[in-house]
Order: C-alpha cells, then sequence, then structure tokens
C-alpha cells in the first residue's frame, strides 16, 4: 500500500494470498505471484526499479530470547562447522540478495533491494544498515536514513524527515513512530509472545486483539493450533511493515522518467 501510494505498480510474491488471509482487498496497482522465493531467479526482475523483502523473522527472534532451548539452538548452530546449520538458518535471507544480484546481471544496471527484518537476524547476517522501531533493514538502505536533526530541550528544531521518530509525532495508523515498542517480540513462541502482542503491539488499530486474550473458545487463537489460519493472519498483522515506512521507501526510491525510461 505504501509503495502503490507512491506511485508503484507492484508486483507481489508469496506462498499464499496474504490480503486473502487477512479478508481485505488486493491493492490497486499490485499482481500477486503465489511462488516460492527459493524457486524465483533474478532474471525475472530484470525490468524492475526496486526490489523489497521481508523473509520470515521468527528462527532469527527466537534464539535472540534469553531461554534455555532458544540458547541450546544458537549454540547447535555456531557449533556446526560444517556450516550446513547456518546455511540453513540464511537460506531465504541469502536468497533475497542472489535474486537481486542476478537481477542486475541480467539488467545491466543497479537494480536497489531493501530487506526488512529483526534485530536478532543481526548475528547471523551481519549489521543491519539502519532501523526503523523494530524494523531492521539491511541493503540499499542509505538513502532511506534521515539527516541529523537538532534537538533543543527534547524537541525537533528545523523539521524532521517524513514525521519517522519524531517525539511526539504520529503515523497514519495513529501511533509512534521509529521508536520500538518496548517488551514487543516477534517470537512466535506461545504464551509469553501472546501477552506480548495484546498488551504492547500497537501495530495498526486492531493490534492490541490479534490474540485473544480472553476466555478460551474453539475460535480464539489461544485455541488455535500454530499452523492454523487465525493464527497465521495474526502473525501477519504483526509483522506487517508500518505504511509510514513503506511509503517513505516507495518515495525514496521512485525512480526518475529517465530511469523508468532505461528500464523499460
Amino acid at each position: 500500500m505504501g509503495l502503490t501510494a507512491a506511485g508503484w505498480h507492484v508486483i507481489r510474491f508469496d506462498l499464499e494470498d496474504m490480503c486473502a488471509l487477512l479478508g481485505q482487498p488486493h491493492p490497486e496497482h499490485t499482481s500477486l505471484v503465489i511462488q516460492d522465493v527459493l524457486t524465483l531467479h533474478g532474471s525475472q526482475f530484470r525490468n524492475v526499479g526496486l526490489i523489497v523483502s521481508s523473509s520470515p523473522c521468527t528462527e532469527y527472534s527466537y534464539m535472540a530470547m534469553p531461554w534455555t532451548r532458544a540458547k541450546a539452538k544458537a549454540a547447535a548452530i555456531r557449533a556446526d562447522t560444517s556450516g550446513d546449520a547456518l546455511r540453513r538458518l540464511n537460506m531465504l535471507f541469502d536468497a533475497q540478495f542472489r535474486i537481486q544480484r542476478e537481477a542486475c546481471e541480467a539488467a545491466g544496471r543497479h537494480i536497489p533491494m531493501v530487506c526488512e527484518n529483526v534485530r536478532g537476524a543481526q548475528p547471523w547476517v551481519g549489521r543491519a544498515r539502519w532501523n526503523f522501531g523494530s524494523y531492521y533493514l539491511f541493503g540499499d538502505v542509505p538513502a532511506l536514513m534521515p539527516p541529523v536533526i537538532s534537538r533543543k530541550n527534547g524537541h525537533i528544531g528545523g523539521g524532521s524527515w517524513f514525521a519517522i521518530g519524531a517525539p511526539g509525532q504520529t503515523s497514519v495508523n495513529g501511533n509512534p513512530d521509529g521508536r520500538k515498542i518496548a517488551g514487543f517480540r516477534f517470537d512466535g513462541s506461545g504464551r509469553s509472545f501472546q501477552t506480548a502482542a495484546v498488551n504492547e503491539s500497537r501495530k495498526a488499530p486492531e493490534g492490541t486483539r490479534w490474540f485473544n486474550d480472553g476466555p478460551r473458545t474453539p475460535d480464539s487463537l489461544s485455541s488455535s493450533s500454530s499452523k492454523s489460519r487465525a493464527r497465521k493472519a495474526a502473525s501477519a498483522k504483526i509483522a506487517k511493515i508500518p505504511l509510514t515506512l513503506s511509503s517513505w521507501i516507495g518515495r525514496a526510491w521512485f525512480p526518475t522518467e529517465a530511469e523508468r525510461q532505461a528500464a523499460g
């Protein structure tokens, strides 16, 4: 939605129709391809102006938690001298940069990519270029970064950059942007995650009810399996990139007329 608002036509790739899963209409100026990212070849993207990717963060976030099992899982990956465990962990993350590389080679030009994940990914894939609250960005990110803004007595002076991260300012969803919500976690690890989502997530107006904290019913998320449609829909809402951020990415990378003609 943020990219189309900036003027892009968006081709979406996913394993399933997330709009249908969430009961939402498909955004205008978009098309959907159901395909596993691991089967994509970058030459399919030789005519695009921007690649935006966001692979699942569950394992990275889980291993960042201070739990015995989480620490044991991380230790096992580090202890694997063959490197196979690390390659499996980073398989989707690495595929995104492979696709970009192949796209650039096929196009004969650089095609920028912004890759979103979480803080917990950094020990495994390297330091993020920048972060927007809980959203850590890799790839061609410097163009998105804000200029230095002078502050006096805790207030911004001389204007802000697209109202991101400014104290007291709010995004289109009515909630503070650019600042990590204390305690919010993307770990998908059970009850503690559900409680965190109910009490702390404010990514969207309906966020406080994503995980049912009322009486257990057959339809409540607390009674759903981790693979259920309801649980998947709730997780998708939590992980959704804020409209303010996606709009900023779209505006920062929107091509000039000369660039559009060169790309065909």
